[in-house]
């Protein structure tokens, strides 16, 4: 896939569909996540949450704006059961349910998003004694997300626990500085290493476009900062999943067409040509080539299921599968019927060369 260049029009046409259903969990679904211990009994439900709500207040920032956030608050005949149970929640997401280290725990407070697809509930745990905090999310299961949690851990470079429980999907939170923040914020500082940054977001825009992951607009990833030998390394990490496999044009899987992302546009086009780009690509499609190779049993597990699920309307089936298949000049993607069939056929398309090497050159490692 060729990178963009100055002239490519950025207006604003690449927008996702203003709100994506929530799709259910088939037993198929559901029977994976128990075989591979994503499925565990957790003591407090998203309904639980949202039912019990007795009033809620806008959340500000520092800056004493508006964050989209809602801090929830609770009756009190409700909050023991719910403040215990999010404590063990806790527990379970990082200790495996160990419960001796929460009794130092607490719930410092409760947060409700009604703007985002999943109307996700934050969770701010806090130790008692000595202030440090910790957060993470529930939400609605959504099987097309839960697909996306999975592909992630399965083929970039993060891992990434969470569970589901019936209709609630548990999230751990994913640090790191929001993109459209880090844009205002950090991208012109003098202590950014705009070359290495660079080369992240090529290798990023790459993972999503392989793997079908869509709507990576600034606010739906953030940018992680590790101190190095001499510098800083980077790593763009996708926060929002709602969007895996959904949308039907192929450029909303492509995060370098959205206008949102356009400062990191300009900054790959200036301090990379195109070889460097075409080699970060390489890169990045090896790298995921390793992690197909690696779980290719979890993996084909996972797709097949998907295959068999409906996670997008047959409308942007078609348009997608079309617009691939154009893309590519391959024809077989025109035979694709379901979402799952067309990642299948984009890993097959777009890391066959990686893992005819891989395979190759283990070939002769074993002769």
């Amino acid at each position: 896939m060729q990178f963009l260049d100055l002239s490519t029009p950025l207006d604003g046409s690449n927008k996702p569909s203003r709100k994506k259903p929530i799709f259910p969990v088939t037993e198929a679904l559901r029977n994976y996540l128990k075989h591979h211990g994503r499925e565990v009994r957790l003591p407090v439900s998203y309904r639980d949450l949202l039912q019990h709500i007795t009033y809620s207040v806008p959340l500000k920032d520092k800056n004493n704006q508006d964050t989209l956030w809602e801090t929830a608050l609770y009756d009190m005949r409700h909050w023991d059961f719910i403040r215990d149970g999010l404590v063990q929640m806790y527990a379970i997401l990082k200790t495996e349910g160990d419960l001796s280290f929460t009794k130092h725990l607490d719930v410092a407070r409760i947060d409700y998003c009604s703007f985002a697809n999943s109307n996700p509930f934050r969770i701010r745990i806090v130790n008692k004694f000595n202030d440090n905090y910790d957060h993470y999310y529930i939400k609605q299961a959504d099987a097309s997300r839960i697909y996306g949690l999975e592909l992630e851990h399965l083929l970039s470079p993060n891992r990434i626990t969470f569970f589901t429980h019936h209709n609630t999907l548990v999230e751990e939170h994913i640090p790191g500085i929001p993109g459209d923040v880090f844009i205002r914020s950090f991208l012109n500082d003098s202590q950014t290493n705009k070359i290495r940054l660079s080369k992240e977001f090529v290798k990023f825009n790459e993972r999503c476009f392989v793997r079908l992951l869509g709507d990576m607009r600034a606010y739906n990833f953030v940018v992680d900062i590790t101190p190095d030998i001499e510098d800083y390394q980077y790593r763009i990490r996708s926060i929002d999943f709602d969007q895996q496999s959904y949308e039907g044009r192929k450029n909303l899987y492509i995060p370098q067409f959205f206008k949102e992302n356009i400062a990191f546009v300009e900054l790959c086009l200036k301090y990379l040509n195109k070889d460097s780009i075409e080699q970060y690509q390489t890169e990045e499609r090896t790298m995921m080539a390793f992690r197909v190779a690696s779980s290719r049993f979890r993996l084909m597990d996972l797709l097949n299921i998907m295959s068999r699920d409906r996670i997008a309307s047959p409308e942007k089936l078609l348009q997608l599968r079309t617009e691939l298949g154009e893309h590519f000049k391959n024809p077989a993607f025109y035979k694709c019927d379901s979402m799952g069939q067309l990642v299948k056929r984009q890993l097959k398309q777009t890391l066959q060369k990686n893992l005819a090497l891989i395979q190759k050159n283990l070939s002769k490692f074993e002769d």
